[in-house]
């Protein structure tokens, strides 16, 4: 098993009047073959167009790495596919492929996109480079550029497009645009000073400046992305009593034994657990929206709030969730935050029935609570290659 948990965050600028960004960024998690891709393309052109031709490149760059297609072929057949000019000019984009293997290696592909940076230790990195060219007459001169590597703890990839690297083209400062060199030494500068800046933070440091370079008007479509192999941070989120209440108190000394950070979605269950810990449950602070339980505060558990409201909230949060978006304090937005800082979650659903609020021939709120909880497991799993456990006691 590897020792580390693979951080992914990607941030994208467009010029201004562009309706979409001319970068495409997808991603896939195979987790029968512990594999994780991940590729940003770069249409030629802006908007729409350049868009299309981005979209049509990553979704095949994607689905053929899936399928362990060599490079050079997957190359050739996406290119032949891209839709040709009115002209009969050429249309392409260029393309970053990294997978990933789980305590295994690395594997780079890049064509035509700024070469990646890749940190160890805080300074730049220098894997072997090796090139393949991409099959197809009509290929002819096109390079694959390949680089393989075993990540270690702490290390980093950051990926770009030209938007990026070209930012400031022209100006007093820089005549020929940012440049890779100028960014490594940007980065290492911003690493040298906070060793555990998360990738999120460092990308946007880059944005930032690639915007400022342009005097906050960004000539091209400018992605930045980032890979962190880092310690992974654990989490347990607990929600409903269990089935037995004879078990009540293993399934205490089960949650007393983990040994991360902690939150209860769900009165009963917190009540069960202060009882048998023999700690209080206070409650915090009431919201003005009434549809937003309040609450409460237990030791030794970051939060404790009320169970499927809270949870459906959750869920919806999660569903439209992108790193634009800025959460509140509300307790579904505090979950969510804790849900994202953590990298191994593990979620113990109680299957009791509330018999104070259900009819025991129909245990409604048990089954809402199961269909929302296997909602947010997909969401964590799917959208933000969180690893999550699942235990129905």
């Amino acid at each position: 098993m590897a020792d580390y948990h693979i951080e992914i965050e990607m941030q994208q600028l467009r010029p201004k009047g562009q309706v979409v960004c001319g970068d495409v960024f997808h991603s896939r998690q195979i987790k029968e073959e512990r594999r994780t891709i991940v590729v940003l393309s770069d249409g030629i052109g802006h908007g729409i167009k350049a868009n299309v031709l981005a979209t049509l490149t990553a979704s095949m760059a994607l689905n053929y790495t899936s399928f362990h297609t060599k490079p050079d072929v997957a190359a050739n057949i996406f290119m032949r596919a891209l839709p040709k000019s009115s002209e009969g000019k050429e249309s392409y984009a260029t393309f970053t492929i990294i997978e990933m293997e789980e305590g295994g290696m690395v594997r780079i592909i890049n064509y035509d996109n700024p070469p990646t940076i890749i940190l160890r230790k805080g300074q730049v990195y220098y894997p072997k480079e090796f090139q393949i060219s991409i099959r197809g007459e009509e290929n002819a001169g096109k390079i694959l550029r390949i680089r393989e590597f075993l990540p270690m703890l702490e290390d980093r990839i950051i990926f770009m497009t030209d938007g990026i690297v070209q930012s400031g083209l022209g100006s007093s400062r820089y005549p020929l645009g940012w440049g890779l060199d100028n960014i490594k030494a940007f980065v290492e500068n911003q690493i040298s000073r906070d060793p555990e800046i998360s990738s999120l933070k460092l990308i946007r440091k880059i944005i930032n400046q690639a915007s400022m370079n342009d005097l906050f008007d960004i000539r091209d479509d400018a992605s930045c992305g980032m890979i962190y192999f880092r310690q992974p941070r654990e989490l347990m989120l607990i929600t409903g009593p269990p089935f037995y209440k004879i078990k009540d108190l293993d399934f205490v000394r089960h949650i007393q034994e983990f040994d991360g950070k902690k939150i209860i979605c769900g009165g009963t269950t917190a009540e069960i657990i202060a009882r048998e810990l023999n700690i209080e449950v206070t409650i915090q602070h009431r919201f003005a929206d009434a549809t937003i339980p309040p609450v409460a505060k237990m030791e030794g558990f970051e939060m404790v709030t009320e169970g499927v409201l809270t949870l459906g909230r959750v869920e919806e949060i999660l569903e439209t969730y992108t790193n634009e978006v800025r959460l509140n304090d509300s307790p579904p937005e505090e979950v969510v935050k804790i849900l994202l800082q953590h990298d191994i979650i593990r979620i113990l659903v109680g299957t009791r029935i509330n018999w104070a609020h259900q009819d025991p021939e129909q245990p409604v709120e048990l089954e809402i609570r199961k269909f929302v909880v296997k909602r947010i497991v997909k969401l964590l799993e799917e959208k933000f290659f969180k690893k999550v456990t699942v235990e129905f006691i």
